[in-house]
């Protein structure tokens, strides 16, 4: 190796998985890193993001981002330490958030990179609730089903990153209840007494719609869709005249191999006059710094209360990913990389 690359890891896909995927999708392996050229900048990546959407860019197939290459490293959020700068505007030592993940370190061109303030917020804060899955949350209940005075509010998947979020903000924003699904009476338990749901219901502990209905018995107005399936089902069951659903994912189904059918009841959106309406937080970056300027706050006082989930070292990131898709994560599920 020469004086001037340095050794480093990264996680490469090593096969498209059929069905859910395994240790043998992700190879390790180690990578010589280059030194920046004009206009670029070298990475040492602390923390990475794992999120559910990655699952898809696991497969060969048409989707809003392009698929992971076989024999190539992954891709996703990081936030690291800039060590080599051949750019006037971000200097060596600088905090930054891009999007080559799944790696130790990193050489990107200065445009691919956003120096973050780390006087207002940790470095890993970037990654969940001041990162895409804090926005993403802020979007569902602002401008997708937006949240009113009185609301009653469901959120699914609602102990992860998105969801602990998205049931948080509802509050804020005008929710008269709001309630929440997760796996296991803990998770419920962290939903009410943590993250400051009204209620939990227990997708494992029997029948979603009995337990909706118990939950909220008048209806619900807003809910915000992370599972798909019989979570999507439930809340049409439970709707609202004129309802609101934000569609942030269906996790459900990312690991099918055939199509899936849609909820039996999807008729009740045309009975009800509801509105679904699909997210995608790339279209909306733009409201990056209204977002942050806001959330940074709400973490320094502690109204929005956030928890990680957090496994060590590049080895780990597979593992953390099945976590993802697994439900283990209580709030973002993260990887350190380095100190």
């Amino acid at each position: 190796m020469s004086d001037s690359t340095m050794a480093s890891r990264e996680i490469r896909l090593a096969s498209r998985p059929v069905g859910e995927p395994g240790p043998e999708n992700f190879e390790l392996v180690e990578v010589a890193v280059p030194q920046p050229r004009d206009g670029q900048i070298l990475v040492r990546n602390t923390w990475m993001s794992v999120d559910p959407y990655m699952r898809g860019r696991m497969d060969d197939a048409e989707s809003y981002m392009p698929p992971f290459e076989i024999g190539k490293a992954l891709e996703g959020s990081a936030i690291g330490e800039v060590v080599a700068s051949n750019v006037a505007s971000i200097p060596v030592g600088a905090t930054v958030s891009h999007f080559l993940g799944w790696r130790e370190h990193a050489v990107l061109d200065a445009a691919e990179a956003t120096v973050v303030d780390t006087g207002i917020a940790r470095p890993q804060d970037y990654l969940g609730a001041l990162g895409t899955t804090g926005l993403t949350a802020y979007l569902a209940v602002t401008e997708i089903a937006p949240v009113r005075q009185g609301d009653v509010v469901f959120v699914s998947a609602a102990a992860g990153a998105v969801g602990s979020v998205a049931g948080q903000l509802a509050r804020k924003f005008g929710a008269a209840r709001v309630i929440g699904s997760a796996g296991g009476p803990e998770k419920g338990k962290k939903l009410v007494e943590d993250f400051g749901f009204d209620a939990a219901v227990d997708y494992r502990a029997g029948s979603l719609t009995e337990q909706l209905a118990a939950a909220a018995p008048e209806g619900i107005d807003v809910y915000v869709d992370n599972v798909g399936g019989d979570h999507l089902g439930a809340a049409l069951d439970a709707m609202k005249v004129h309802g609101r659903i934000a569609l942030v994912g269906m996790i459900s189904g990312y690991n099918a191999t055939e199509p899936l059918p849609g909820p039996s009841n999807i008729y009740a959106a045309a009975t009800k006059r509801l509105t679904l309406r699909g997210v995608l937080v790339s279209d909306h970056f733009h409201r990056f710094p209204e977002y942050i300027g806001k959330a940074a706050g709400w973490l320094a006082d502690g109204t929005l209360h956030t928890e990680e989930t957090v496994l060590e070292g590049i080895e780990q990131a597979p593992a953390a990913f099945f976590g993802v898709l697994g439900g283990a994560n209580t709030g973002k599920m993260l990887v350190r990389l380095a100190s």
